[in-house]
């Protein structure tokens, strides 16, 4: 398909609906297109005019092509419109109206045609279902929402699948002084979706951050990678829904412990991007972002500079809970500060001046000195007989070289004119401390995943091998998956695959003591469930009565056997496992507590292919990782074997795209190395 750039910089622009009647949306529209430079083509055959432009009977009349087409007309009429387009060699085309793919069968098949019209003739369609886009710095305000043309130009762009969050972010940002260079709804996203915005405005001179609203997702690995590229150049902050989403049904555990909005918020914080939760942080944080990002780290070092103890005490808090890092200033920085404070002021990070001092900009120049700190947050409330924050920040704009960001409060009447000129002067600045710690919060993941992209290795592409098969059900056997398992490098117990009792009893005279004995049967997927896992079988006795359980269990398999294996020594229990997302393709997960990892639900997911980084990263996501570094005496466990074995699984997915779920549970992690204890296999 055709690039974005006649959809979101027009030169000519024709309103399909048009209309002269005030209130209606082909009527705002016109109106909302007063500063386009462009040509303005109203479509009504009706009209000989609308708001001072010449109106047409259809887009074909116009006798030259239109880059843009807004089709403000009922769903039904919208082929018909189209099929005009294409005959006047249309480049693009957004409908605001619904009554398509969201409304049923009907519909659905509305907007096929519509979709196929698009396709067959390079017309790139925003929407349907869409209140269309801002596009402040070539003038083309192309939708019918009033207001939305008063929301100045910017370096801040706003993607959102609701046409209502991108009018609420965009209106946001408005508020905060700064302005946008591009705010879309996609609406219906039946052709440019997100990833393709995204990508559009990660080459977008205009565009230094990008806010973005998801809600559903269609194609997730093309979304991944669209913000893998974009953050390489400029941040992505983005908000999504659906933490009640507990996921459909699976077979494994793995499927059950990966949620769909997890894998969401997983998925988005690999490629790179800053997750928030709610719409006021989005704005909040990309604005800080616009103005400047920090230099990638793994941990960048915060400094705090207040004129109140309390609302530091709830800043601090917040940083804190987040693991950012506030390094205690140097000893000769501590010597410079208190040339400029009374004694007993405590100034080690935070520095606490008692209230606001007029000394604030010379405090500043002399932390932002200190080789520990990235960037400095300042609150003070408003005392304007105390301090003036504009002067105090465009005195150390010129000598600070890291980013500044202020928090405050007062009367509106007071601050309001105060934070917008800080904003515009490159200093992000709120209206309560908690605002000020998110948008802080926010720097300091930018450069985390930025630091952590820099530590990636190339990643082999994948090439898929012979597929695997199984004669009865969906899933390999015990044997059969283990023996895949050791191909890709893992380890496993001493075992034997035994088809007759026979068989069992010499495996039972071979083995080392104590053993495990399982039924071997790929139709039953949780052996456990059925009292198919004998532990500890350590005399004859134990080991027949163990057989005869397993004869006792009920299967449709007529190929059913027993599994024996020496018992492993002890360690701590993960799952590692992998799926076939819908969405996102192949994706791997780590979980503590093996066979009862769906209690603890301590449990971390990213996309494959992994990098080795991609792997140490989840382990040191877990909750429980105390537990691998040593617990309470025990000796460390491997955790380098550990992130090898999640590279191995992601390749394994990768090289196996028939594998729909895979569970190693549990992996038991030893001093030296990591074995699979079971194995799933599900095709």
């Amino acid at each position: 398909m055709t690039t974005l750039a006649r959809l979101f910089n027009p030169k000519s622009i024709a309103i399909i609906g048009a209309s002269a009647s005030p209130g209606k949306a082909g009527y705002e529209a016109v109106k909302a297109l007063a500063n386009f430079p462009g040509k303005v083509y109203p479509i009504n055959p009706k009209a000989d005019e609308i708001l001072g432009h010449k109106a047409y009977p259809s887009l074909e009349a116009i006798g030259q092509p239109v880059d843009l087409a807004l089709l403000a007309i009922p769903a039904a009429a919208c082929v018909g419109a189209l099929q005009d387009g294409a005959k006047a060699k249309l480049g693009a085309a957004l409908i605001v109206s619904g009554g398509f793919g969201e409304s049923g069968e009907e519909g659905l098949k509305l907007q096929n045609d519509i979709l196929k019209i698009c396709h067959d003739n390079n017309i790139r369609l925003l929407g349907p279902n869409t209140s269309g886009f801002l596009r402040p710095a070539v003038g083309a305000s192309v939708c019918f929402v009033p207001g939305i043309d008063k929301i100045a130009a910017g370096d801040i762009a706003v993607v959102a699948q609701s046409g209502g969050v991108n009018l609420t972010v965009a209106f946001l940002i408005h508020h905060l002084g700064l302005g946008v260079s591009l705010s879309v709804g996609l609406g219906n996203a039946v052709d440019v979706d997100a990833a393709d915005v995204i990508e559009f405005l990660a080459d977008d001179p205009a565009t230094k951050a990008i806010a973005l609203h998801l809600e559903g997702i269609a194609d997730g690995r093309k979304l991944f990678n669209a913000i893998s590229k974009a953050t390489l150049k400029k941040p992505v902050v983005a908000i999504t829904i659906g933490r009640a989403d507990v996921g459909a049904f699976a077979q494994s555990h793995t499927g059950n412990l990966a949620g769909s909005y997890d894998l969401k918020i997983s998925a988005l914080k690999q490629a790179g991007a800053v997750v928030v939760d709610s719409t006021h942080e989005l704005a909040d944080a990309v604005s800080a972002l616009a103005r400047r990002r920090l230099t990638p780290k793994a941990n960048p070092g915060i400094a705090l500079l207040t004129g109140q103890a309390g609302p530091a005490l709830l800043i601090l808090d917040q940083l804190k809970s987040q693991h950012v890092e506030m390094p205690d200033l140097s000893d000769a920085t501590v010597k410079k500060i208190a040339e400029h404070l009374p004694p007993l002021t405590y100034i080690k990070n935070p520095v606490d001046t008692g209230r606001p001092s007029p000394a604030f900009a010379e405090i500043l120049q002399i932390i932002n000195q200190d080789p520990a700190i990235d960037a400095t947050i300042t609150y003070a409330i408003a005392e304007a007989a105390a301090i003036d924050p504009v002067d105090v920040f465009t005195k150390a704009q010129g000598v600070v070289k890291q980013p500044l960001i202020f928090g405050t409060q007062g009367l509106p009447e007071e601050i309001d004119p105060t934070l917008k000129a800080l904003n515009n002067l490159g200093v992000p600045a709120f209206a309560s401390p908690e605002r000020a710690a998110r948008a802080v919060i926010a720097l300091v993941n930018d450069a985390k995943y930025a630091h952590r992209r820099s530590r990636y290795g190339k990643s082999e592409t994948a090439k898929p091998k012979a597929a695997l098969k199984v004669d009865i059900g969906n899933a390999l056997d015990e044997h059969q998956g283990k023996t895949l398992l050791n191909e890709y490098g893992f380890k496993t117990p001493h075992s034997a695959a035994c088809w007759t009792r026979a068989e069992a009893q010499v495996a039972f005279s071979k083995f080392r003591p104590p053993l495990v004995v399982k039924v071997l049967d790929g139709t039953i997927t949780h052996k456990s469930d059925v009292g198919g896992v004998h532990l500890k079988i350590s005399n004859e006795e134990q080991f027949n009565k163990a057989l005869d359980a397993i004869d006792a269990i009920e299967s449709s398999n007529k190929k059913r056997g027993y599994f024996v294996e020496e018992m492993a020594s002890s360690g701590v229990d993960l799952i590692i496992g992998g799926l076939q997302d819908p969405v996102f393709g192949p994706t791997v997960l780590l979980g503590l507590g093996g066979t009862e990892a769906e209690a603890i639900k301590d449990v971390c997911t990213r996309l494959a292919p992994l990098d080795i980084v991609d792997a140490e990263e989840m382990i040191e996501s877990l909750r429980g990782k105390a537990l691998l570094d040593g617990w309470r005496g025990a000796p460390a466990k491997d955790k380098k074997a550990l992130a090898q074995a999640l590279v191995s699984v992601s390749r394994l997915l990768c090289e196996h795209p028939e594998i729909k779920e895979l569970d190693i549970n549990p992996v038991r992690a030893l001093p030296n190395g990591v074995l699979a204890l079971d194995a799933l296999v599900v095709l």
